[in-house]
């Protein structure tokens, strides 16, 4: 036989399954699809809180599952009246969904190439480094793309240009093109000019 429900035990099964329609009431609500807030259960829920912190609950558990309960409705009731509130005044509140904010935009570029630059020692040629870094940037810049620090860009050349040197070309050429609304970076080895 099973054991014996409490009266308390019995009222805080209540009380869990009202915070419940309530709370699906008060969604309904914000989503649109109830006139009017859910007044009418949320007194019944204060009802049952009221009546249950009169109570002599002797027994740990139920205190503190009627705590948990307990602060969990003046937690969203808190939370509904803000929404409430951020309504009436007409402003985005807790249960307003953000608005989704459009991707940026990609321009429209005509495809072409934007610069050739060819390197044998990029630390030597520092200047001809700067000029393809500012081909490069000004074509991500038109297309709506942020440009690439310009450490990290040099990096990148020195060791494309060992990589590629390695295979016993001296010159390694570096374009930078604009195709199909993308920017386009290609490295390649110069053929018939090998190292001494």
């Amino acid at each position: 036989m099973p054991p014996e429900v409490s009266a308390t035990a019995r009222e805080l099964t209540l009380l869990e399954t009202e915070l419940k329609r309530l709370e699906a009431e008060y969604n309904m609500f914000f989503a649109g699809r109830l006139a009017r807030p859910p007044w009418e259960t949320r007194k019944r829920v204060q009802a049952i809180v009221t009546r249950i912190d009169r109570l002599p609950i002797s027994n740990y558990g139920d205190k503190f599952r009627f705590t948990t309960l307990q602060t969990r409705f003046f937690t969203f009731v808190d939370l509904w009246d803000r929404g409430l509130r951020a309504r009436e005044e007409g402003r985005a509140g807790p249960f307003t969904l953000p608005k989704k904010t459009a991707e940026p935009e990609r321009r429209v570029v005509a495809d072409r190439v934007v610069g050739v630059t060819t390197f044998s020692d990029p630390l030597d040629e520092t200047d001809k480094l700067r000029d393809l870094y500012d081909n490069l940037s000004q074509a991500r810049r038109e297309i709506g793309e942020d440009a690439v620090p310009f450490h990290r860009f040099a990096e990148l050349i020195k060791a494309q240009v060992s990589t590629l040197q390695a295979s016993g070309n001296r010159d390694v050429a570096f374009r930078v093109a604009v195709k199909d609304g993308k920017v386009a970076f290609t490295a390649r080895v110069m053929k018939g000019r090998t190292t001494k």
